[in-house]
Order: structure tokens, then sequence, then C-alpha cells
């Protein structure tokens, strides 16, 4: 009877403690991880940006017309032949017979940028439907309309045109916000040559000499733009003045008291789940429904944007666009509101770091942040002005794709289940204590009834 309930007793201290790891487990993934977007394997990795990678650049611009993510998550590819849809399939993508190759459209593009400039239109390949699509905004005007109408009408069907809600603005006044003498604008993603650290934020927001504040009176200077482009990329630099007027960490604040760190830079993938953040409209999600596109703005023409279907409004500017962990680019600018929806246009991250010679910082955690994405325990100021560099130990450089962290969410639907778990677990070791307490207190009993007759 004794080694039966010894046995017992071990059987349930081994469940509990199976429970308390397992339950551990469960409660650190809720923490840590971003729910996978569609078209995303586990580690991170775009399922239409590499799988098919390789193919896509063997078979060449003559023959293929883009790739994206689909709707059920599996990589699409635009081809213009059958023999090269069967490589598509024969490699686990699915395949779609294009009229236009990736060679015509750009073609097309080509032609449009080459013709005189209209404020407030802007194009990308829409790779989906196999066209260049021309979006013109309220302020274009019927002649203008007109005269591009007959430019897209000469190149032919692979070119369509539409009018969009809004005007194409560039969005100066900042998410995180940093504060010069003319405006707000917003800090996007700690960056070093090696020497100096910088905030990487959008060229629109003030030329070089500009000076940067952490508040509206100007009592608290951040730094100085040293470099910049725009028009034609929208892209600058801020270098910081002192060793701590602005929190460094590798951290984007998305609000509540959550952050998402980050740990490299790379390039999104048309169809990708992207995420932005702002002062002005907060924390946003939304896709990547074009690369390379341009955009018209009133100020010049900006080229090589990322367009997506994530809103943005005045004060967004030259905050971060991140994905898993990863940076993707500045906010640039765009069309529409929160409200209403409306096309949104980054400078790729990777490009302009590339441009000025420079990668994410290698700044240290905030304290409590932990590698795997958890929660700091003290959230960046938002006053603070700076937004993420990279990870410790990281290279963070453009070409260097660093996976995954994900937005931290303490959704306790996601968390109950674990620690249910512990809590069960935790009562089966307390009663399994009691058990063999009560025992060995009977045992003793006996044992010195036995002893004193």
């Amino acid at each position: 009877m004794r080694h039966r309930r010894r046995n017992i007793q071990r059987i349930v201290r081994l469940a509990a403690v199976g429970g308390l790891v397992c339950g551990g487990l469960m409660v650190s993934s809720a923490m840590a991880s971003e729910p996978s977007a569609p078209g995303t394997y586990a580690n991170g990795m775009s399922q239409a940006a590499d799988p098919v990678a390789g193919l896509v650049t063997r078979l060449g611009a003559s023959r293929t017309a883009g790739s994206w993510t689909g709707a059920d998550g599996r990589p699409v590819v635009a081809v213009t032949d059958e023999d090269a849809a069967a490589e598509v399939r024969d490699a686990g993508a699915r395949a779609e017979v294009v009229r236009y190759s990736m060679r015509r459209l750009r073609d097309a593009a080509a032609t449009l940028g080459e013709a005189p400039r209209v404020a407030g239109t802007a194009w990308a390949v829409d790779y989906a439907s196999n066209r260049v699509m021309v979006h013109a905004d309220s302020t274009v005007s019927t002649a203008d309309w007109s005269r591009m109408s007959d430019v897209a009408e000469d190149i032919g069907e692979s070119v369509h045109m539409e009018r969009t809600t809004g005007t194409f603005t560039t969005r100066v006044n900042g998410a995180v916000p940093i504060f010069s003498p003319t405006g707000r604008c917003s800090a996007g993603f700690n960056v070093t040559d090696g020497r100096n650290t910088f905030i990487l934020t959008a060229g629109h927001c003030g030329p070089v000499g500009t000076s940067w504040f952490r508040d509206r009176q100007g009592a608290e200077l951040v730094g100085t733009t040293t470099a910049g482009s725009f028009p034609g990329n929208d892209f600058s630099l801020v270098r910081y003045e002192t060793g701590d007027s602005v929190d460094r960490t590798n951290v984007v604040d998305i609000g509540d008291g959550r952050q998402v760190q980050i740990i490299g830079a790379a390039d999104p993938a048309v169809g990708q789940r992207v995420f932005r953040s702002g002062s002005t409209s907060g924390f946003r999600s939304g896709k990547v429904t074009a690369v390379n596109a341009t955009v018209n703005y009133p100020e010049g023409t900006v080229t090589g944007l990322i367009e997506t279907t994530v809103c943005a409004e005045s004060g967004d500017s030259g905050g971060p666009l991140f994905s898993e962990g990863l940076a993707l680019g500045v906010t640039s600018g765009g069309s529409g509101d929160c409200t209403t929806g409306g096309v949104t246009f980054f400078q790729p991250a990777t490009k302009a770091m590339e441009a000025l010679g420079v990668r994410l910082a290698a700044g240290a955690p905030a304290s409590g942040a932990n590698g795997a994405g958890g929660p700091a325990d003290t959230a960046p100021s938002a006053a603070a002005g700076a937004v993420p560099p990279g990870s410790p130990g990281s290279s963070g450089s453009a070409d260097g794709l660093r996976r995954v962290t994900g937005i931290v969410d303490f959704d306790f639907g996601s968390l109950g289940p674990g620690l249910v778990v512990i809590g069960a677990s935790l009562a089966g070791l307390l009663g399994a204590r009691w058990i063999l307490s009560a025992q060995e207190r009977r045992e003793f009993r006996s044992f010195s009834l036995a002893s004193w007759g």
C-alpha cells in the first residue's frame, strides 16, 4: 500500500511539473508572438518573397510579371507562358498566366515618368491586375487628367487610370514627435554610421541644417538634420547632439504600453501584412499593394516607394513601417485618412540606409525587453522622440535580414489557457505535498504507538 501511494505521488508530481512547463511555454508564446499574417512562414519569411525568388530571377522579366501573397497565404507568380507556369507550380507556388511581362509594365511606367509632371498623380505596377495603375487625386484638373489619359492611351491597355478621393500630400507633423521651428515630424528608426547615431526619418520633414527638439518650445535639442533627399527620394538623417537627450532603445512604441523590438531591416513583398505607428493616428495595419511606386507630390516627384492600404494622417510623417520585427520603411505621404481610408506611401528603409551609408543602431534593449520581442518594463516616452535601433549583436544592415519578433499584446484571452494550466499544476503540487505530509503524520503516530505500547 505504501509503495502504491508513493508511486501515485510521484506521478502527480511529474504531471504537475510537466503542466508548469507546458503552461509557461503557452504564456510565453502568447506574450511574445505576433499572429502570423497570411503569407508568412514561422520564421517570419514572406512566402511570396522567398520560396520562388530564385525561380522568378531565372525566368527573367520577359517571362514573369511579379509575385505576391494570395488571400489563402500561398505565393502567386504571374508568368507569360504555360511552360513558365508549370515551373512555378513545380516550385510549390500558384501560377497566373498574364498578358504583359514585367519588362512591358516597367517600360509603361517609365513612359509615364517621361511625360510632363502632373502634381497629384501616382502610379505603380499592380501585379494582381497585370497593369500599371495610375491614380489622380482631387487636385488634378480636367485638362491634366485629359493629358495623362492621352499618354496612357498611347501606351496601351497595360495602363489603367482612375480617380482617388483626397489629395496626395506629405504627412508632416508626427509619430513619436520631434519638433522643428516650422512643424512637427516623427522619428523612424535609430541608425548609425559607426561613429554617430542618427534618427532616420522622412526627407520632406526638413532640409539639411534643420534643428529638432523634444518639445514645442524648443528648450531641449534632439539633433540636427545632416543629410537627406527630397524630392526624388524621401529620407533624411537627424544626428543626435547629446548622449542622453532621447531614448534610443530598439523598440517601436505602439501604444497602451505595448512595444515591438526591431531586429533587422528588409524589403516587403506585395500582399504582406504590415504595421505603422504614429502619434496622430496611432497603431495601424494594412497590406502592401505595390512596390517601386511613383508619387507626384506638390513639392516634387518621389520614386521607388512602397504603396500600402495602411491609413495615415498629418502628423504621422517619418514614422516607422515594420512587420515581424523588421524595419521596412518610413512614412512619406498619401491620400485619405483613418476614417475614410486611403493610400499611404513609404520610403523603403533598406534603400535609404544604403544611400546614406548607415545601418540600424545596435542599442541595448529597453529595461525588461527580451530578445523575442517581449514587453519592456518601461515604454519609451512619447516625448522622447526616438524609436527603434537594431537589437544587440544584430548587424541590422540592409542586406542582412534578421528575423523574427512580434507585436506584444497582453491579450488575456490568449494568456488564459496557459495561466489555467499553471494554476492547475501548482494545485497538483500542493495537493501531492499535503497528501505526503498527512501520510507521514499518520505513519509517525503509528510508529509512536507501536514503540510506546
